[in-house]
């Protein structure tokens, strides 16, 4: 069973565990517009059967052995044309969290964690709108913690890498901390300071490598990420700029 987590103020102090969901996305999504609900809500399951990903993708999480929740935030103070902070403001707290349990970390833009090359984690915001600034986001992870083995090659979990066990209530609750604490200094306007934090720990940033974009592969390097998260790189056409599901990275 989940635990409230003890080291935060209000992330996880409402947390909602069902035992199988199709979507913690979805499920918090509907909590949210029933009726009011605290910000920091948690929605946490041990079986998802239709977790969802970036592009339309499906998470793959063996019952009980990851980490699938979502979170329900109340970014009353962010401007939509900001939104993507929150995945910089996600992406951080994943990484502080596998800070002192393994090296090699890195955010393969716009929202995978990645160990030694493979996906540890995966991210999905979802939010809704009130004029210029964003209402109610949903933000959904999927950690893999003590899978010992995936159908896709390119996947891992932090058990395979460090040779120990987890347990989920412990480890939910840590993510949970370290999210809060990036959480309020997206709320300060640190902007900046999340932005090149995120940069710094950018997968293949600098680096010439073999892109695809509209079925043509290319070589370009990735140079920045402007503030309304477009990946900017420099090619051999110079600079271009791409929207989240406008790139694939090949090799």
């Amino acid at each position: 069973m989940y635990k409230i987590p003890a080291k935060t103020v209000f992330m996880g102090k409402n947390l909602v565990f069902v035992p199988d969901c199709p979507s913690t996305n979805s499920l918090a999504l509907e909590i949210s517009q029933q009726s009011p609900v605290a910000e920091g809500t948690v929605v946490v399951t041990d079986r998802q059967t239709a977790g969802r990903g970036q592009r339309g993708n499906s998470w793959e999480a063996e019952p009980g052995q990851n980490l699938t929740f979502s979170l329900i935030l109340k970014p009353g103070f962010l401007a939509v044309n900001k939104q993507f902070f929150l995945n910089v403001v996600t992406s951080l707290a994943l990484k502080d969290f596998l800070g002192d349990k393994t090296t090699d970390t890195y955010i393969k833009w716009p929202n995978d964690i990645l160990v030694h090359g493979k996906k540890i984690s995966g991210i999905l915001v979802e939010n809704q709108v009130q004029g210029s600034l964003l209402r109610t986001s949903i933000v959904g992870i999927g950690f893999n913690l003590n899978q010992q083995s995936f159908e896709f090659p390119a996947a891992t979990s932090l058990a395979l890498v460090t040779g120990a066990t987890y347990d989920n209530s412990d480890a939910l609750a840590s993510i949970l901390s370290f999210l809060e604490s990036r959480y309020l200094k997206l709320r300060k306007g640190d902007y900046r300071e999340l932005l090149d934090e995120y940069l710094a720990g950018l997968y293949w940033r600098g680096e010439r490598r073999v892109f695809a974009s509209n079925g043509d592969e290319f070589e370009g390097a990735i140079e920045d990420i402007d503030e309304s998260g477009r990946l900017r790189m420099q090619t051999e056409q110079g600079t271009r700029v791409f929207g989240i599901k406008e790139i694939q990275y090949i090799r």
